[in-house]
């Protein structure tokens, strides 16, 4: 019998749509809370293992009480077995003791949920080259220690038990989020962990912009300010990343480096809005998108820009997105393709073909995008 270690963060992820740029601290969490937030890492954990009922072999989920992994094992039709305790809340702390305790009773892997803190716990605690593998929760997850999606956490966790996926090691990564939230970037290498690998199942880590892009960055600045400034009544939702800061600042309009901004003929309209804010001004004019991917993983939703989630996606339509990126950046992904992870499965399939990539002044790239 096959047995898998479930560790699921209840909270991960939490402050995405709210624009909080991360989930952790319990401040952070409360504040999630106060602005709507819904937890969304226990319903994706589940995803996960719905995937391993298909697997050939009898399967034991070993995982915490409640929400630690137990709610999840439930849902997705298992019946776990339970161990350990946890409190009202849990802690980083219970984090590592379920890690401790899973991998002391020798499971075959750990499958745990959350972003890169929970990565860090987690590999605070393995042994050597002991099997683990993310189902990404998080808001920001630079490590590539997690699957592409939740749907592929499961398959790919299959394909290990099956003997048809190998390890290798990977890299935890973890911001400072408070300097995140100010919009300055600080990551730091934190271990490695030992993870099962297939090509697009598994995530890269996250590669920062080389300062040689600034001027291809200016090529598309061209391009696409000009749309921007003509009054035309629709609303322009700015996503994270320096390329669109750039086209903010020819604006001269200040825009976060790493939340979500709106500009309607020029002007600024909202700054650094949650999803619940951006619904109800879809509500009063039509909008448009400006994504950028992430360098080195190629995410188009689902990472750093939850604040854009399916609901925002489905109201502005696929046909009013506009993606523009540098080429060497999509030079870079060695001919992956951009990737969707937005928590809604519909929307996902909504986005997945090919999509025109701004790449400089009048010109493009057609480019392939799955989920």
């Amino acid at each position: 019998m096959d047995r898998i270690g479930l560790i699921v963060n209840p909270l991960a992820g939490i402050g995405g749509r709210v624009g909080l740029k991360g989930s952790d601290g319990i401040e952070t969490q409360r504040r999630a809370l106060e602005l709507g937030a819904i937890p969304e890492s226990i319903h994706r954990a589940s995803l996960s293992l719905i995937q391993l009922l298909q697997t050939e072999s009898t399967l034991e989920v070993v995982t915490f009480p409640r929400e630690m992994g137990e709610t999840s094992a439930r849902e997705a039709g298992f019946i776990p077995k339970v161990i350990g305790e946890t409190g009202a809340s849990t802690t980083a702390e219970d984090t590592r003791r379920a890690g401790h305790e899973m991998s002391a009773l020798g499971v075959d892997l750990i499958l745990f949920a959350g972003g890169d803190g929970t990565a860090r716990d987690v590999c605070s605690t393995m042994p050597e080259q002991f099997p683990c593998l993310g189902i990404p929760a998080g808001v920001k997850i630079h490590s590539a220690v997690y699957a592409t999606n939740p749907k592929h956490a499961g398959e790919l966790a299959g394909m290990y038990l099956a003997g048809k996926a190998r390890l290798r090691e990977a890299e935890v990564l973890d911001l400072d989020e408070d300097a995140y939230r100010d919009g300055r970037i600080s990551t730091r290498l934190y271990g490695t962990l030992h993870v099962p690998y297939r090509p697009l199942w598994l995530q890269n880590r996250k590669a920062p912009s080389p300062a040689s892009e600034a001027g291809q960055a200016e090529a598309i600045v061209a391009d696409v300010v000009d749309a921007l400034s003509v009054p035309s009544g629709i609303a322009y939702i700015l996503g994270p990343g320096t390329t669109i800061r750039a086209i903010a600042r020819e604006l001269n309009v200040e825009k976060t480096l790493v939340g979500v901004d709106v500009v309607r003929d020029g002007q600024l309209i909202a700054k650094d809005v949650t999803q619940a804010q951006l619904l109800n001004l879809l509500e009063t004019m039509p909008a448009k998108i400006i994504v950028t991917p992430i360098g080195g993983q190629g995410f188009l939703f689902g990472r750093g820009n939850q604040q854009i989630g399916p609901e925002v996606i489905r109201k502005v339509g696929r046909e009013n997105i506009i993606v523009v990126s540098t080429s060497a950046k999509l030079r870079a992904l060695r001919l992956q393709p951009l990737i969707v992870d937005t928590g809604d499965a519909e929307v996902d399939a909504l986005l997945e073909g090919y999509f025109h990539v701004i790449t400089g002044y009048k010109e493009q790239m057609v480019y392939k995008v799955i989920s």
